[in-house]
């Protein structure tokens, strides 16, 4: 169970701090070919939601590797399940159907709940 955890949160960890970095530290005319959404959304949400993709990356890693609160693993693996069925519901309303990615990102973080229990 643990290695199942750990090669999951890696992956979610890395993804999301490079997605959550890059919405916190580029303008909106640079995200506009990446993520379309980012037109109607004003841009102090869209550097939140950036900010939350980096600290739920950091709790997905750092209470289980220093012992410190492991039960924040949990928190930020339940957190990303949450943003991901968000994330869908509004490319769909917006009338983007391309959520192949936020399914597979759903998918991954709901694979990792069970694992990161384990840190209780």
């Amino acid at each position: 169970m643990t290695v199942a955890y750990w090669i999951i949160a890696a992956l979610l960890a890395l993804f999301y701090v490079y997605s959550g970095g890059i919405k916190v530290i580029r303008t909106r005319e640079q995200l506009l070919p990446m993520m379309a959404w980012v037109e109607r959304t004003p841009m102090p949400a869209v550097r939140a939601i950036g900010l939350l993709e980096v600290l739920g990356a950091f709790g997905l890693v750092l209470p289980p590797l220093t012992g410190l609160a492991p039960g924040l693993a949990l928190a930020a693996v339940i957190g990303f399940v949450l943003l991901q069925i968000g994330a869908s519901g509004a490319h769909l309303r917006l009338g983007d159907r391309r959520i192949a990615l936020n399914v597979t990102l759903l998918l991954a973080a709901a694979a990792a709940v069970w694992p990161a229990t384990g840190w209780l």
